[in-house]
């Protein structure tokens, strides 16, 4: 990076402009810059009109982190190669900027403004790897049995994306930068523009081959399936457009979406969902030309909703300061951008234990899926040792990383931790401050980056501090496409806060006339928990001598078996979790059925 210090200046200092200061005299990159530019604003108006309302020394970075998504979409639709060759190209796309970054260049001028945005604006790409990866993966096509499917394929696209968005927010010092108040409320937003996507291109895909909606739907209008395939018009058909319309409608109106942010970005979350209501409205209204053309609202409709949403930019952007990066030298004197991982990433094995102790032969078949453990005594550790409580939660961190270094020796898929539950606001202000900083150290610290191991988050989001949800949901992003062990944390969470959610949420579909509160299943309710996926509970263990269960995944450990050793949780080391497997392995699960002999 330059030596030079960022800019400090208002929004309004500078004017859009693709010379030096906002782009660098380098006449290859500013040329890259225009290129993304002129490809946002032909092939999207509408994201092109949206990046107009934030400050000018931010759209380069917006046009670059667009036109290099766009560029991947391009690869894998091109359906002129077999899908075996557009995979092979978006992998050889991924790779070269993957080889590209610590460079800061390259020869392909849309990755060229993306590698520059990276490095001048200090961003991760490697958040991006899992949704680059993923449209390799779609070259093959996709097909969805229900909404939980579709809802994981779209904000696992999308998501990192906007994060990226987010964080060239942040680096130019924005206040509350796209924060939203809830992480529902910001996935929902974002399965609305991704199902209002999928209308607008519903024409484009028929002809492909494509229909990128849930069997769960389309069951539910019969014959609108093979109606589509045959790009035939019928009153099933239009039921459904009718039904996914209403659907869209719903989740991009979201009251909560800009609540105490700052009126730039809330300004451009608000055209956003303006535009989008005014594209569903052009859907319905297209009628059977939905599946011969893409329909758009009219200019005049657009000019409607962007006018004023200008001169509202402008004014809340007037008076902001914004911290803005110079641009790169040719040669950079700072630490290159970070490099997102190579596809053919190997994680390391986890350190042996310093004993020398291997795990346990568990027979085929008799390791538990899924372990959850309350790691009690962390206080009472430290008491003993006349300590502040704080220093047993330090003590109880090294814990987690034994435990998770024996969850991997033994091949275990899923631990999930009870990290802090929705009680411990109750507890002492000055132990709960030492609590949220110890998670956003090892967070930060990232002890399992080079493991095999997802991060997944389980609880609510409002209450904790901003940065340790920012650092959370990082987490999650970076490792999502792994697949060795899934660690959960449960922060913020309460068991009976999860049910309450669920029944929220149930109801809410029900009210919408979404879902026959007389045929909701088991799987309904499990379909609606706040953390969908999470496996039933195999073993649940607790440490610390108590016996209970303390409000603790209630609807997974229904058939769970149950393990209280007396230690406390800092003297806890990963042969204590194998000892408890080795206990569950000599268990007989019945699950509600008779003995065997009996």
């Amino acid at each position: 990076m330059s030596d030079a210090p960022s800019a400090t200046t208002t929004a309004a200092d500078r004017p859009e402009t693709s010379g030096p200061p906002v782009t660098g005299d380098d006449p290859s990159l500013r040329a890259a810059y225009r290129l993304c530019r002129r490809r946002t604003k032909e092939q999207d108006p509408a994201e092109y009109a949206l990046i107009q309302l934030v400050p000018a020394p931010l759209r380069p970075a917006l046009y670059a982190l667009w036109a290099a998504a766009n560029a991947l979409d391009d690869l894998g639709d091109d359906r002129t190669a077999p899908a075996v060759e557009r995979a092979a190209r978006v992998e050889a796309w991924i790779t070269a900027l993957h080889r590209e970054l610590p460079t800061g260049s390259s020869p392909d001028p849309v990755r060229h403004a993306l590698v520059d945005t990276a490095a001048r604006w200090r961003l991760d790409l490697s958040e991006l790897r899992d949704a680059m990866v993923q449209v390799r993966d779609d070259t093959s096509g996709r097909h969805f049995d229900d909404w939980a499917a579709w809802r994981a394929w779209g904000r696992d696209n999308l998501l990192p994306w906007f994060g990226q968005v987010r964080s060239v927010f942040d680096r130019a010092g924005v206040p509350v930068a796209l924060r939203l108040d809830t992480r529902e409320s910001y996935e929902e937003f974002l399965d609305g523009v991704r199902l209002t996507d999928i209308l607008t291109d519903l024409s484009a895909d028929l002809a492909q081959g494509d229909l990128l909606l849930p069997d769960e739907v389309l069951d539910r209008h019969p014959g609108s399936a093979a109606d589509l395939a045959q790009r035939r018009w019928s009153p099933a058909v239009s039921a459904l457009i009718t039904r996914l319309t209403g659907l869209a409608r719903q989740w991009v109106t979201q009251d909560t979406l800009t609540r105490g942010m700052h009126p730039g970005p809330a300004t451009v979350l608000h055209t956003m969902a303006a535009l989008l209501h005014a594209q569903l409205d052009a859907i319905d209204s297209a009628g059977p030309d939905l599946l011969r053309t893409p329909p758009r609202p009219t200019l005049l409709t657009r000019a409607r909703i962007l006018a004023p949403a200008r001169t509202r930019a402008a004014l809340a952007w007037a008076l902001t300061p914004l911290t803005v990066p110079p641009p790169r030298h040719t040669a950079p004197a700072g630490p290159p951008a970070p490099t997102p991982p190579s596809p053919t990433t190997a994680f390391r094995r986890p350190p042996p234990h310093p004993s020398g102790e291997r795990p346990p032969h568990v027979p085929p078949g008799r390791l538990p899926a899924h372990v959850a453990v309350i790691m009690d005594g962390n206080g009472r550790w430290a008491q003993q040792r006349g300590l502040p409580r704080h220093e047993g939660h330090r003590a109880g961190a090294a814990a987690v990383r034994e435990v998770v270094h024996g969850a991997l020796d033994i091949g275990l898929r899923h631990l999930t931790l009870y990290t802090f539950s929705t009680e411990n606001w109750k507890r002492d202000g000055e132990e709960v401050d030492a609590i949220l900083d110890l998670l956003r150290r090892e967070l930060a610290e990232d002890p399992f980056g080079e493991l095999d191991v997802r991060l997944r988050w389980h609880g609510r989001a409002g209450r904790l501090p901003t940065d340790l949800a920012d650092l959370l949901h990082l987490r999650e992003r970076t490792t999502r496409g792994r697949t060795g062990l899934t660690l959960t944390m449960c922060i913020d969470y309460g068991g009976r806060d999860e049910l309450t959610r669920a029944a929220a949420a149930l109801a809410r579909r029900a009210r919408s006339g979404q879902l026959d509160p007389d045929l909701i299943t088991e799987e309904d309710f499990a379909r609606h928990l706040p953390l969908a996926g999470l496996p039933d509970v195999d073993l649940l263990w607790r440490t610390g001598s108590e016996q209970r269960t303390s409000n603790f995944l209630p609807w997974h450990t229904a058939y769970a078996e149950l393990h209280f050793t007396p230690g406390l949780w800092p003297d806890t080391d990963r042969r204590h979790l194998w000892q408890a497997v080795t206990a569950y392995t000599r268990r007989q699960r019945r699950h509600g059925t008779a003995p065997a002999g009996t």
